[in-house]
């Protein structure tokens, strides 16, 4: 880009303007012709640089209402995976305190069990002990017998030397 100043540019012009009319023949008609032509040219560059404005404008609005509806889908998606996860985890939570109380209830089932199943094994001991202890006693009173009828052989076998 060149330093000249606006004035040197149309003076630039205005010269090469003049060259390329026969010599001696400026005419105001002439500037006339391209002032308006420059006029014309900027309207409609303006109206070219309008349209755009209003074209970009509207893309952006555009795009900002994009942005704000798929803001909002992904809002509503992430409250429905928050709503499907907080269920999930209800479920869960529900299937793991059944379990429990299943687990609970088979435990409370097993306790009473093993609880009879020692009562009867008390019991036993208990009825062991009184077998093993009528067991000698018979086996005491076999012995009496025994030795009764031991004595009662030897008194006999006496009596009978005796005679």
């Amino acid at each position: 880009m060149s330093n000249d100043t606006p004035d040197d540019r149309c003076a630039g012009r205005n010269r090469l303007i003049a060259m390329s009319e026969p010599s001696g023949q400026t005419g105001s008609g002439d500037l006339s012709a391209q002032v308006e032509m420059a006029k014309k040219r900027l309207e409609e560059a303006a109206a070219a640089a309008s349209v755009a404005e209003r074209r970009v404008a509207a893309e952006i609005e555009a795009l900002e209402t994009d942005l704000e509806k798929e803001r909002a889908r992904a809002s509503e998606a992430l409250e429905e995976l928050k709503a499907a996860h907080a269920e999930e985890l209800k479920r869960e939570r529900e299937a793991k305190d059944r379990v429990v109380a299943e687990a609970e209830g088979r435990l409370a089932e097993i306790e009473t069990q093993a609880g009879a199943a020692e009562r009867r094994i008390e019991e036993a001991e208990k009825r062991a002990a009184a077998a093993e202890g009528a067991i000698e006693d018979e086996r005491a009173r076999a012995r009496e017998a025994a030795a009764a009828w031991l004595r009662d052989q030897v008194e006999a076998i006496r009596r009978e030397a005796r005679q």
